[in-house]
């Protein structure tokens, strides 16, 4: 009879590594959604591809939130990702505080710190609500797969479980931040698509593309932890 797969975590009351884990985690969250206020654009192959300055760090919270997973296991990652969902509303509520304070006469940089930090609540209520769901589903799906297969090829775990999660991100944002300008006809619905699909995308890519860097992370994590296997596979 064939043994059932094992799934191993860490207890994180006795870790020493899980807090640092959290603090990155939530830091690379917030400084994401502040770097998102800006617009980038790229001109490849006679091609002009939109972005924002949160796509330089956001993917990284999915890594992070893989190890947080793969190691801690689900219910210890959605603390931190209810944390994290927390810390975003206490610093959008702060952000408009600030806003809507009078500015001093002679505070000349009302309008520059209203185009940064100021806060638009339907676009503030769609990142969030991709956030928890998309982060919640992610973190789900990979203890699931790690609990019903085993240790084995965490590739399949880390890539599996981002696709879904980072799906379920982008569509509530877009849904929630577009659908009324789509309904008032000020965009178009293919325009949202392609903003859709393609944030998906690059999303997942990130993910692929860093998986050599999340394996060493999380071996390194798992040894410190004392639940790393004896023989590390990549590939089942």
């Amino acid at each position: 009879m064939a043994s059932q797969p094992t799934a191993r975590f860490a207890d994180i009351t006795r870790s020493k590594i899980f807090v640092y884990v959290a603090v990155f985690f939530v830091s690379f969250l917030l400084i994401s959604n502040i770097g998102a206020t800006k617009l980038i654009s790229f001109h490849i192959l006679g091609m002009e591809i939109y972005t924002d300055g949160g796509a330089i760090l956001f993917p990284l919270t999915y890594i992070i939130g893989d190890l947080l997973s793969e190691v801690y296991g689900f219910k210890s990652a959605s603390r931190v990702i209810v944390l994290g969902f927390g810390v975003q509303i206490l610093a959008s509520f702060s952000f408009w505080l600030v806003q809507i304070a009078p500015p001093a006469s002679d505070y000349q940089n009302q309008a520059a710190f209203e185009a940064v930090l100021g806060i638009v609540p339907r676009f503030v209520a769609a990142s969030l609500m991709g956030f928890l769901f998309g982060q919640l589903l992610n973190s789900y799906v990979l203890v699931w797969l790690k609990k019903r297969f085993g240790e084995n090829a965490l590739w399949v775990r880390l890539i599996g479980s981002t696709v879904v999660g980072e799906l379920a991100d982008t569509l509530i944002f877009c849904f929630i931040a577009w659908t009324p300008d789509i309904i008032a006809g000020n965009v178009e619905f293919g325009s949202i698509m392609n903003l859709t699909i393609v944030g998906w995308i690059y999303k997942v890519g990130v993910e692929v593309i860093l998986l050599p860097v999340t394996y060493v992370v999380v071996a390194a994590v798992k040894r410190a932890e004392g639940i790393a296997p004896k023989k590390a596979r990549i590939i089942a």
